[in-house]
């Protein structure tokens, strides 16, 4: 008796001639995408190349111009993220869905299509935040988490839900190297269940650690795919950027100059129940130098920067200096005037304001340096200033009357770095500086910061990016539990130490050494 074939397994999920028009951009164009049961299939694309649009119709956030999607091999239409979930599509965003106000169980609990019980629903996020290495408490509010913990609420949302397809766009954006590890595990353990796995991420070597296929996006079309495996970090990132990926340069090695930056035995309680409270924090940065604070969100970082940025100022004139000024008691904008620049960690709501054009975001920040005179605004100025920050950062937008809404979060990332940098600080303070960007850009920006180190400026990076850190910093730092261990020179650390330090064995191992 012959057996007959086994009837072939259809696509999980089929994009068959996907196209999405904006009025000043083709989002997508002619997409054809096919992702089988238990594949983690990677999407690639530089900033503004498509993929988080194609996402978005995928999930029902977003209705395409023209095409079909299928479903299992069947045809559907789908209208609305709940319809998207009831089929077993989940969605981590890159741009966080959650609301502020509520806390995290209650944003979790919305994401769900039927009546939850709020105890129990709280005991299966801490359960699951748990096993899967993103520590979550669901009773704290969203508006006191940090970019990494509102990105471990957006993870452990998608899994309560047991999806069949999951698509998750840069996930790992501000995840330790422990957590990426944890959640690689949980990723291929999803796979090996059956559950497709769609991944965007601009980080190459998880690409070529994770992903089974890779389909490269170039302005809204497809232009190839490869087996990332197969591939190098250099070969994917021409892939996607269609040429050579640009070095870092590093300039001739010099002295570093005078503290232009100084926080002194910086103590601040924080006025969030949930956050950290500071602790004699110590740090000096010089003309010259790029120091560099690693730490796993929620240990501090978010309390720092309000201290230093002036958000929440000091009661304490001098636990601050600015270029050998007391600045502890200053605001923001006295804080710009003596030469400091911000870049926070979100990009729209703290670094542009969402439904403000381009122009007037640039003003927001600038209107000392040159493009508002006598309390008049130049618009001259402004449109020449936004110009050029777009021209430079290669910033796709329709223009500087764009809304910053109207963003990818790659592209306003590029437009909040270009804006801060284009106004010459002396001193600057950035939070997650590439963070989402594609490699191409990512690189530029890190260039950039070199070349102002090299020109004289004073530069503080928080991050929790171990890789940018150590490629652009002359001095490195953990911060954990609200206090910051003493620097090291990163010639004389790597990233696996600072790695285990960011989990809480620097403690250990300075108290062993009578620091």
């Amino acid at each position: 008796m012959t057996i007959p074939p086994a009837a072939p397994v259809p696509p999980r999920l089929e994009l068959r001639g996907i196209s999405k028009i904006y009025p000043s951009v083709i989002a997508n164009q002619d997409v054809d995408l096919k992702v089988m049961p238990g594949e983690i299939h990677a999407l690639l694309g530089e900033n503004g190349a498509g993929k988080s649009t194609l996402m978005k119709v995928v999930y029902g956030v977003t209705k395409a111009d023209a095409g079909e999607v299928f479903w299992d091999g069947k045809p559907v239409q789908i209208h609305s993220p709940a319809q998207a979930r009831s089929l077993g599509i989940g969605m981590v965003f890159q741009h966080f869905s959650l609301f502020d106000t509520l806390t995290v169980v209650e944003n979790v609990a919305l994401a769900m299509d039927e009546k939850q019980d709020m105890a129990q629903l709280a005991r299966q996020i801490a359960e699951v935040s748990k096993r899967y290495g993103l520590p979550l408490e669901p009773e704290r509010p969203v508006h006191g988490l940090s970019v990494g913990e509102r990105q471990r609420v957006e993870i452990v949302r998608c899994l309560l839900q047991n999806p069949r397809l999951l698509i998750m766009d840069e996930p790992t954006s501000v995840l330790t190297p422990q957590a990426v590890r944890k959640l690689f595990e949980t990723l291929r353990r999803l796979a090996d269940e059956g559950c497709s796995i769609l991944y965007i991420s601009h980080k190459l070597d998880e690409i070529r650690e994770l992903c089974h296929t890779a389909t490269v996006l170039r302005n809204g079309r497809v232009t190839g795919s490869a087996d990332p495996r197969q591939e190098s970090a250099k070969s994917l990132a021409e892939l996607m950027i269609g040429k050579e990926l640009p070095a870092c340069q590093h300039g001739m090695a010099r002295e570093a100059g005078a503290a232009r930056l100084v926080v002194s035995q910086l103590t601040r309680q924080s006025a969030d129940p949930f956050g950290t409270d500071l602790q004699n924090i110590d740090l000096s940065v010089n003309a010259g130098e790029i120091f560099g604070i690693a730490g796993v969100s929620g240990n501090g970082q978010q309390e720092l920067l309000y201290a230093i940025s002036g958000e929440k100022p000091s009661q304490q004139a001098d636990d601050i200096l600015l270029n050998g000024q007391p600045a502890g008691r200053m605001n923001p904008a006295q804080r710009r005037a003596a030469g400091l620049r911000f870049i926070p960690e979100e990009r729209l709501g703290r670094g542009a304001v969402p439904d403000m054009s381009l122009n007037l975001n640039a003003l927001l920040t600038g209107y000392e340096a040159g493009l508002s005179r006598f309390g008049f605004i130049r618009q001259r100025q402004i449109r020449a200033f936004v110009s050029d920050c777009i021209t430079r950062f290669n910033v796709k937008c329709s223009g500087p009357e764009a809304e910053a809404k109207s963003l990818s979060g790659g592209n306003a990332q590029k437009f909040i770095v270009g804006r801060e940098l284009l106004l010459k600080p002396q001193v600057l303070v950035v939070s997650q500086p590439t963070w989402g960007v594609d490699v191409g850009a990512a690189s530029f920006i890190r260039q950039t910061l070199l070349d102002l180190r090299d020109s004289g400026v004073a530069i503080l990076v928080v991050s929790e990016e171990l890789d940018e850190l150590f490629e652009i910093c002359d001095r490195i730092a953990v911060i954990a539990g609200g206090k910051l261990f003493p620097s090291r020179a990163i010639a004389a650390t790597s990233i696996e130490e600072i790695g285990l330090w960011m989990g809480g064995s620097q403690q250990q191992e300075l108290a062993h050494e009578g620091i």
